[in-house]
């Protein structure tokens, strides 16, 4: 059993915007990672407890789509759900839609779980594991 997705809302500042007054494409990479960051939060995933455990989530690849142009000042709504669980990775499907509820990006996300020492893939903790296929155990400290 999979997760349900996740929604995260994000405005969208002066400074997130293009001399054209849209959003600087790279940006929606960070309200993609927010929206990452803030679920496994929600679950009660911290990532500083995973580092001081010499464990780190890093982007592997994106494939990003930009569909319509996001403005300042606008709330946005960043959708994320889980395709895909392995011992060691995982994939992110996440969409990026305006209060109108149009979809203006698109992005799948891999992620590797890295030693941090090592700068190698290691197998995701067991108890983060659990959570992230739908086991609601706590993850413990």
């Amino acid at each position: 059993m999979m997760l349900q997705g996740f929604e995260f809302p994000v405005r969208v500042y002066y400074e997130d915007t293009d001399a054209g007054g849209v959003v600087y494409y790279a940006n929606y990479l960070k309200f993609f990672e927010r929206a990452r960051t803030e679920w496994l939060r929600s679950l009660g995933i911290e990532q500083d407890l995973l580092l001081s455990q010499d464990i780190g989530f890093m982007v592997k690849s994106v494939q990003m789509e930009n569909h319509k142009p996001a403005r300042f000042n606008q709330l946005l709504s960043v959708k994320s759900e889980i395709r895909q669980l392995k011992k060691a990775s995982l994939v992110f499907w996440q969409e990026i839609y305006n209060a109108d509820t149009e979809l203006l990006c698109s992005a799948q996300v891999s992620i590797a779980c890295v030693k941090l020492s090592l700068m190698k893939a290691s197998a995701i903790p067991r108890d983060v594991l659990g959570v992230l296929s739908g086991d609601r155990r706590t993850i413990s400290s």
